[in-house]
Order: C-alpha cells, then sequence, then structure tokens
C-alpha cells in the first residue's frame, strides 16, 4: 500500500484546526481523508472505517479525554499521530504507553502533518516489527525448552544419549510430518499423564 492510498481518520472537536490537517494532508496527496469533531462514539467509527492512520487533535486536553483516547489507541493496532497544544511529562508517558507513534505538542501547522504521519507510520511499521521479533523469539525459546525437557524425559525413561533422543524426536517429527515442538509436547504430555 502506498501513502497515497492511506485512509486517514482525523479526530478533532475543532474544526479550525480540523481544515488545517485535512488540508495539509490533501496538499501531501492524501485523498482519503475523514474528519470526526466528536470523541466520543469513535470506536464504533474507527471499526467501521477501518482507517490506516489516526490523527487525533486536542486544542486543550483534558485528563478525561486524554483517558478516553488512550484507552481507544492501545485497542486500535494502527498508527496515531497527535497535536496537543500542551502537555506535561506524565501525559506524553501515557502518550507512549498507549502507542501513539507521533505526539507533538504546538507544532500544527498544514505543512509539517505530512512528515509528522509519514514519521508515525514508520514509527509504527519498526515498533510493530519488534514486537513480532520479540514474540518469535519468546515461542523459539518455548519451543527450544519444551524441546530439552522431552529429550529430558526420553533420555531418563529409554536410557538414551541426550543425540540419541533428539535424533528420535527430529525422526518422529519428519515421519508424522509435524514439527519437532508440537513431538516434544507430545512427550512431554505423555510423560505428565504416566508419571504421576
Amino acid at each position: 500500500m502506498s501513502h497515497r492510498d492511506l485512509t486517514i481518520l482525523v479526530i478533532d472537536e475543532n474544526a479550525i484546526r480540523a481544515s488545517i490537517i485535512e488540508e495539509g494532508l490533501r496538499e501531501a496527496g492524501h485523498g482519503n481523508v475523514t474528519v470526526i469533531h466528536e470523541v466520543h462514539g469513535v470506536a464504533r467509527i474507527i471499526e467501521t472505517l477501518q482507517p490506516d492512520v489516526i490523527v487525533i487533535d486536542i486544542e486543550n486536553p483534558n485528563r478525561d479525554m486524554m483517558e478516553h483516547l488512550f484507552q481507544l489507541t492501545r485497542t486500535v493496532g494502527r498508527p496515531i499521530a497527535m497535536f496537543v497544544d500542551r502537555s506535561d511529562t506524565a501525559s506524553i508517558e501515557a502518550a507512549v504507553e498507549a502507542g501513539v507513534s507521533a505526539y507533538v505538542i504546538d507544532g500544527l501547522r498544514k505543512e509539517r502533518v505530512k512528515p509528522i504521519l509519514d514519521m508515525a507510520v514508520s514509527r509504527f511499521n519498526a515498533f510493530s516489527r519488534l514486537q513480532r521479533e520479540l514474540a518469535d523469539a519468546k515461542s523459539a525459546l518455548e519451543e527450544r525448552k519444551l524441546v530439552e525437557r522431552a529429550k529430558g524425559i526420553l533420555m531418563k525413561m529409554r536410557g538414551l544419549s541426550e543425540e540419541e533422543a533428539f535424533t528420535l524426536l527430529r525422526q518422529t517429527a519428519m515421519n508424522e510430518k509435524k514439527k519437532i515442538s508440537e513431538i516434544a509436547q507430545s512427550v512431554v504430555t505423555a510423560a505428565g499423564l504416566l508419571i504421576r
């Protein structure tokens, strides 16, 4: 998907400020822009519209509104750029924790919208890639632990060496066209049932 094909949702209670963002996006070549001026009920709109990127502008953020938006941003799984006129350390930390990709304080100008949007998308993609890599690494570690446990069980119950136990697991996985971790899980489960 090219940047020009993005579906963008702009959430801004102030129509003048929203028009600045919309104009900046349209001048940057983004034609699929939806602007809403009401924060309440936005979850339903997001579900219906399925935007690729969300731009939120809050002129005078209050604590309740920020918390509501942060709860929303934690669940949507999309790049989010947020413009605010003023902020404090707690709000910045909450925004980062909630997954806001770009948090811009006192910087709403038409010419800044595109680079900030591009940065939000890039940061979101980089963060998503890191999350996937972390999940893959954790999964690989868990699979490795499982295989080690299964090897230990086979070594103890069948008097095999570590290499023989691994070869048996690998050969069984190949014969059954399964992953070695699936065979290891079966060995661990069976041992749990038999050894009590």
